[in-house]
């Protein structure tokens, strides 16, 4: 081995340091959270400490393994990585606290309409696979699209974007199905 692979391999080496998981940190910490706030149920308008204690299993995942995270698509691995650890995080058999139900909600004229309706995109949803569920969730929360969603989902840009038209068009049927079955028990 001459100095100049040495030089090479000490450079490549240094490019996951320190800093760079400060950086990584930094920018991703927050968008980590929340993806896992908004797929674990809730307790009283809190998910406790199992958002934290999942964000941080990702980061220390991505310390662990930061030779293998591709520079400038930080993001998408760490969400396919997020995916990984929901998974195994829903698999503990583990039970869920009931939490107090408040008395009165919040005041507003249009609070039945949202309920219902948030009701609808529920079961709508809850209608497709989860890989339905999955894409259109990455896109419409996390704000994922193109490249990045092919990066998550493992796939290419075209594969990425064929996805994520087939789920929509089979939510937008899914939620016809629901709406057509609302009006006819309501009629």
């Amino acid at each position: 081995m001459t100095t100049d692979e040495g030089n090479d391999e000490t450079i490549e080496a240094a490019v996951h340091d320190e800093a760079w998981f400060a950086a990584v940190f930094a920018a991703h910490a927050t968008p980590l959270y929340r993806y896992f706030r908004r797929r674990l149920p809730s307790a009283a308008g809190s998910v406790g400490p199992d958002a934290d204690d999942l964000t941080a299993e990702v980061l220390a995942t991505a310390w662990r393994r930061r030779e293998d995270v591709p520079d400038g698509a930080e993001l998408p691995w760490l969400y396919r990585t997020a995916g990984f650890v929901l998974a195994n995080h829903r698999r503990k058999a583990r039970a869920v606290p009931v939490a107090e139900v408040p008395d009165r909600g919040d005041e507003g004229a249009d609070v039945e309409h949202v309920v219902v309706q948030d009701d609808e995109v529920r079961r709508a949803l809850g209608a497709l696979s989860v890989r339905d569920r999955r894409i259109l969730l990455l896109h419409a929360w996390e704000g994922l699209g193109g490249d990045d969603l092919a990066a998550v989902l493992g796939t290419s840009r075209g594969g990425a974007d064929a996805a994520l038209s087939r789920a929509r068009a089979r939510l937008r049927a899914a939620w016809a199905e629901q709406s057509a079955l609302a009006q006819e028990s309501g009629a």
